[in-house]
């Protein structure tokens, strides 16, 4: 089975504890969404995920990894 696995959790607390708030204003998506996504509970679009990304300031293969 396919999956993706998110590291967003760590690289908030790595990045001064941010919060999923002020994580999902800088990535333009609502808290719900980044709740949903660190319990694995959904998959963000490609779009979403780069914006993660940058908000984290990270490469997007350091927040999300693909196994199959």
């Amino acid at each position: 089975m396919d999956d993706i696995k998110n590291y967003i959790r760590r690289f908030r607390f790595e990045r001064g504890e941010m919060t999923q708030q002020e994580l999902a204003n800088r990535a333009k998506c609502t808290r719900q969404t980044i709740i949903s996504l660190e319990a694995g509970k959904y998959i963000p679009s490609l779009m979403l995920a780069f914006r993660i990304a940058r908000a984290l300031d990270v490469r997007i293969e350091e927040v999300f990894e693909f196994t199959e």
